[in-house]
């Protein structure tokens, strides 16, 4: 048997391209108590800890509830909320900016010095995105994701948190090409193993809604050609379902209505490929609109940017499309 693994993308993967995701930062912290670190708020970017060993708090910003850290847990931060990770929720904390802003890549420093207390050690990681402001998987995380060393053991992430940590202690070959994929991979596992939670729960989220029976078919067939002059009742089709009850269960899976949903797509989708440099010209028809003139109002009105800026403000950092 032979079988493609490139093989067609599901609506998850698609989503995960749309935001073109990029490592920025990674780091290994061996911090022994008393110690804290605080993040401030970030745009567009992201940042994940895993806890190798020891234990911690970590806390978002303006929240009066710290989450308890231990061996093999994972916490993500997908809207790059200001948060705090101590030894205690009440160890003053040093501004992780001021401490690693300056640090060439691996170049290491000593963090402040603790007493005798328990010694933790963290593997860090911070991700751009690009397309990040329609985006439906960043607008349906929380503002902290969780995960545990339970809900992690056996599973693809645990397999890749052990290799970046074996790599944080190397300096083979290829080591700066390894850990980055590490990073991005760390990214989609924790996504994924997040995501078979919210499944198992039920919880309503834009993640349930790719398992939901009668809303995941209408949402792959949106993904799979957002040009298309979708209707509600076309998508009802899909989904097998008259079209007010698709429509009022397509609300309440995804947070927004069907056809609000195709066109916030449709602008992230378009968003992406402007920031590739594709003209104007070229995207409208890729996203379902016939004029550029159409297209061009719909996106500022998503987007709060001309395309044409978006575009430019992209020129010298990307190569040029033809199409």
């Amino acid at each position: 048997m032979f079988k493609r693994l490139d093989s067609r993308a599901d609506v998850l993967s698609e989503v995960l391209d749309a935001v073109q995701l990029g490592s920025v930062l990674s780091s290994r912290n061996e911090l022994r108590a008393p110690w804290a670190l605080h993040a401030g708020q970030t745009s567009h970017r992201a940042g994940f800890h895993v806890v190798v060993s020891g234990h911690c708090w970590a806390r978002v910003d303006g929240s009066d509830t710290p989450v308890a850290l231990g061996p093999g847990d994972i916490v993500l931060f997908p809207h790059g909320s200001g948060h705090t990770l101590g030894d205690t929720p009440e160890t003053p904390a040093v501004e992780f900016e001021s401490l690693l802003g300056g640090l060439a890549p691996g170049e290491a420093i000593e963090f402040p010095a603790g007493t005798d207390g328990e010694t933790t050690v963290l593997l860090c990681g911070s991700y751009s995105f690009s397309a990040a402001g329609t985006n439906p998987l960043l607008r349906g995380l929380p503002s902290l994701v969780h995960l545990t060393g339970s809900q992690t053991r056996g599973t693809g992430l645990e397999a890749a948190i052990a290799l970046l940590a074996a790599e944080a202690e190397s300096r083979g070959s290829g080591t700066a090409m390894v850990v980055d994929r590490l990073v991005d991979l760390i990214f989609v596992y924790t996504l994924r193993t997040w995501l078979e939670a919210q499944r198992r729960s039920q919880s309503s989220s834009w993640f349930g809604a790719l398992a939901n029976p009668q809303v995941a078919p209408a949402l792959r067939a949106i993904h799979d050609d957002p040009a298309h002059p979708w209707t509600v009742a076309m998508l009802a089709t899909r989904a097998k379902l008259s079209r007010a009850v698709f429509a009022r269960r397509f609300s309440e899976a995804v947070g927004e209505a069907p056809l609000s949903y195709v066109t916030r797509w449709r602008m992230t989708v378009a968003a992406s490929l402007l920031e590739q440099g594709h003209r104007i010209a070229a995207v409208a028809p890729r996203v379902g609109y016939e004029n550029e003139f159409a297209f061009a109002k719909a996106f500022k009105r998503i987007r709060n940017i001309a395309p044409g800026q978006l575009r430019a403000a992209n020129r010298n950092t990307l190569p040029r499309q033809s199409g």
